[in-house]
């Protein structure tokens, strides 16, 4: 129940408040002369606008109410004022909230103290910047603000919502003048009518298309990339809605425009007649289709937007994917080819219009062609599916889950797909495909975690791979898909060198837990924003010269921002350690080397000596340079890529280019993707 009061006074409060707001844009575009304000019209519209501003405050109200209900997680403290103060005292959405009632009161105080004085198209203006600060207020607690409070993150949802007021709040306006030709007939009465409906039609075009870009930039802003949710979320659903309303509207608005209000303008009588009585009725729909608009974009700003949002089950048994398809066969000439079909069925739309084409042909034609375009375009993008898709990992991929996948892998997979995953048992029947190759093959764009974890679950058909669901945990299955992940990616780390690549940063650097011989501990993202990090996984006593020159330029290492953890490659006893640490200023890690140094393996092979063959190669000292932001940025291995670090100039180097860059992408996730 205190779902739909919420609902309804957020509809409430936003509806009399774009209504208000652009009721006096439309005044201050169309004004002309004080007696505009003797039409029966203009007094009917003006009456109702202290009774807006009272909505508004109304709304705030309840929406205060509601939300503390929410916040406390107790509905009857929705109806306790002592409960609301304290979350307009305690809470930044509190704060906010006072901020939006403290201008809805002067809005309401304005819009009395001015209906008793002679008003002027200043008067309009006054009121119309006076409602926009409310709206405007609003944008703070939208999703918009939620991830980043930033003029950036902001500024296009409150320009969408005042465009949308410009829009909206002009409809009554629009009605009350076509209802009073009904009583005020004439060719005078008339031509006024048309004059003032044609100067706002005239700022309506350019405003819907801004209204439809700012859409754009903010729903963008709020899927993220995740356009698969667009049609499997309520997030998705809603906006689909949305937008078919919003395209019934602006056909609505192009008939008003292009055909009822010719009409119009032609008379009182005959055309003049017909074009007023289906302005009347049409704009009577619009006005209802746009307060039930409202009220779907009311309920969107309160359903978590599809960047967030979980997809457990895909429900199509195909996503489309640029990616996985672009170097298919074909793929690029038939996709081209159904984009300049849409073009031409975007053409023949114009080509209607100018040349008067029959309703039958302008809607036949380009829908045909419109369709043909996706018939031909979509499929060959479309590939297989399954309803864990887009399933979330429920294990963080840190060197504990990929070392447990790596157990897993040996046990399970290396028979069939060998211990590098090259996947190099062949398979004796000649229907059955052979083992995937896991290692070199890139499979992130055709399969995503998802489809890795249902043919990890469920097996592949027309292979011998079989299903492990009954066998593994769901935990386990994602610990090993978490070792698939960093072993592919471990491959794409070959092509990382002693010197950075500058402003491309691609592979994470994967994440542990340690704890270290100086007695601090803690996780690799604990660097993260803050320094970059080198880390030396080492052989005792194979690594002493190497200390003693990392040992002498420590100071400088760290004046570049930089901390430098060193991880043992095999166990080192209680002596040992005394000898490093009387070496080493830097941290020696004492608990989780074994997962760090099992898992930085697999990031071990460099361009010339790719190490496929066999279990593989340990090398006896690698150190790998992780950014401030969490991403692999060289690596230096010794057995066989020579001098390179060995010059600590060389490594500093790279260490200044490193502090010279900002952030260029977010820092990676907790989870693989």
């Amino acid at each position: 129940m205190i779902e739909i009061i919420a609902a309804m006074a957020r509809w409430s409060q936003l509806t009399a408040n774009l209504i208000l707001f652009g009721s006096c844009v439309f005044l201050a575009v169309i004004w002309q002369q004080k007696s505009i304000l003797e039409t029966p019209w203009m007094m009917r519209l003006e009456k109702i606008f202290p009774w807006l501003a009272g909505v508004i405050i109304a709304g705030l109200t309840g929406i205060l109410a509601t939300t503390t209900g929410d916040a406390t997680g107790d509905v009857a403290n929705a109806w306790n004022p002592a409960v609301w103060m304290e979350i307009v005292q305690q809470t930044q959405i509190g704060h906010i909230w006072a901020a939006r009632m403290l201008l809805a009161i002067v809005l309401f105080c304005a819009v009395v103290k001015m209906q008793s004085s002679i008003r002027t198209r200043g008067h309009y203006v006054l009121w119309a910047m006076l409602a926009a600060l409310p709206l405007i207020a609003g944008t703070l607690m939208s999703h918009s603000s939620a991830d980043e409070m930033s003029f950036a993150a902001i500024a296009p949802y409150a320009i969408h919502i005042l465009l949308a007021g410009i829009w909206f709040g002009a409809l009554p306006a629009f009605l009350l003048i076509l209802l009073n030709l009904r009583k005020e007939l004439g060719i005078t009465a008339t031509q006024t009518a048309v004059d003032y409906l044609k100067k706002f039609s005239a700022l309506a075009l350019p405003v819907m298309v801004l209204l439809m870009f700012t859409g754009v930039v903010v729903t963008d802003r709020l899927v993220d990339e995740k356009y698969y949710a667009l049609v499997s979320s309520p997030y998705g659903w809603l906006l689909n809605i949305k937008l078919a309303i919003l395209a019934v509207i602006l056909v609505i608005a192009y008939q008003a425009r292009n055909r009822w209000l010719p009409l119009l303008e032609r008379g009182e009588n005959g055309p003049g007649s017909e074009g007023r009585a289906h302005m009347r009725q049409w704009v009577r729909i619009e006005f209802v289709l746009a307060l039930v608009l409202v009220l779907f974009a009311t309920i969107l700003a309160n359903t978590l937007p599809a960047k967030h949002a979980m997809i457990e089950n895909w429900p199509y048994p195909f996503r489309f994917s640029i990616d996985a398809t672009w170097d298919e066969p074909d793929v690029q000439d038939k996709v081209w080819s159904g984009l300049v079909l849409f073009a031409l069925a975007l053409g023949t739309v114009w080509l209607g219009i100018r040349l008067h084409w029959s309703s039958v042909v302008k809607i036949l034609v380009p829908g045909v062609l419109g369709i043909s375009s996706l018939a031909l375009a979509l499929p060959p993008l479309a590939v297989e599916a399954f309803p864990e898709t887009y399933k979330k990992p429920t294990v963080p991929i840190d060197a504990i889950s990929i070392v447990a996948g790596a157990h897993l892998f040996a046990e399970n997979c290396v028979n069939c797909h060998g211990p590098q995953g090259k996947g190099t048992k062949p398979v004796a029947d000649p229907d059955l495909r052979d083992p995937t190759d896991l290692l070199t093959q890139q499979h992130t764009a055709k399969y995503t975690v998802g489809n890795v974890f249902h043919r990890l679950s469920y097996g592949i058909p027309e292979t011998e791979m079989p299903g492990y669901a009954d066998k593994l945990s769901e935990e386990e299955r994602w610990d090993l898909i978490n070792f698939l992940h960093a072993m592919s990616r471990g491959f794409d780390a070959r092509l990382l060198g002693s010197m950075i690549v500058p402003e491309m940063p691609s592979v994470a650097s994967p994440v542990f837990n340690y704890a270290a011989s100086d007695g601090s501990s803690g996780n690799l993202k604990d660097f993260r924003l803050q320094k970059n990090v080198l880390m030396v996984l080492f052989a005792w006593p194979q690594a002493k010269d190497r200390f003693f020159q990392l040992a002498a330029s420590y100071d400088r290492i760290r004046d570049l921002n930089t901390e430098i953890l060193a991880v043992p490659i095999h166990s080192v006893t209680g002596e040992q350690l005394q000898q490093i640490t009387a070496i080493a200023p830097f941290p020696i890690v004492t608990e989780g080397w074994q997962e760090i140094k099992d898992t930085y393996w697999w990031y071990r092979r460099v361009r010339v000596v790719p190490d496929l063959s066999g279990k593989g190669m340990f090398p006896q000292h690698m150190e790998f340079l992780t950014d401030r932001f969490g991403y692999l940025r060289a690596r230096w291995v010794a057995q066989f890529e020579g001098f390179g670090w060995q010059n600590v100039g060389a490594l500093t180097l790279q260490l200044t280019q490193l502090n010279q860059e900002g952030e260029i992408m977010p820092p990676p996730g907790e989870h693989a993707h």
